[in-house]
């Protein structure tokens, strides 16, 4: 599900707030630092970055806590285009069981 959003997916968690469909909150959103330290413990694939219209050679390729940094970083996650990708994302939430505030 991530794949085509990804960019969507950053500017939702780290600027939403994100609950389950009974209004329970899951997140209050995530600073940079942190999104990039979920996305290092997660171990996503690196190659996600094109999405954000990013080489990951031109990223940090040792540390991939700094790498998701610089990529969120780089991104302009505030940028229109992207918010357009958190809002086609946002609309198949509920689906899923969520919403954002």
């Amino acid at each position: 599900m991530v794949s085509g959003y990804f960019a969507g997916l950053l500017h939702l968690l780290i600027g939403k707030t994100l609950l389950k469909a009974d209004g329970k909150v899951v997140s209050t959103g995530l600073t940079w630092r942190a999104m990039a330290d979920v996305l290092k413990n997660l171990r996503f694939d690196r190659e996600f970055v094109r999405e954000l219209g990013l080489d990951p050679d031109d990223l940090p390729p040792r540390d991939r806590e700094k790498f998701w940094f610089a990529a969120i970083l780089r991104a302009g996650i505030t940028s229109p285009r992207i918010k357009a990708n958190a809002d086609a994302l946002a609309a198949l939430l509920p689906n899923l069981g969520y919403r954002i505030q």
